[in-house]
């Protein structure tokens, strides 16, 4: 019976938790910049235009994407 009683509360403390952002693309921004480096590359996602993402990546080893993950919301049931 106590056994039974553990499992429920860590069952119901995983599903209380709020969902992790794991994704390397945040939906909420159109444009993205990969910096490339020599530890390694990197993506953000933060800006709202292609010509505002130009301007910072503009002399750097860097090129702008764009997000394939803008706009698409999770469904919530």
């Amino acid at each position: 019976m106590r056994a039974i009683g553990t499992l429920l509360l860590a069952i119901s403390a995983v599903l209380a938790a709020p969902p992790a952002r794991a994704q390397t693309y945040d939906p909420a921004y159109p444009i993205c910049l990969q910096r490339y480096g020599i530890d390694g590359s990197s993506i953000s996602c933060r800006y709202a235009s292609l010509a505002q993402c130009q301007a910072v990546a503009s002399g750097r080893a860097a090129q702008c994407i764009t997000n394939p993950y803008y706009g698409r919301t999770r469904r919530r049931y």
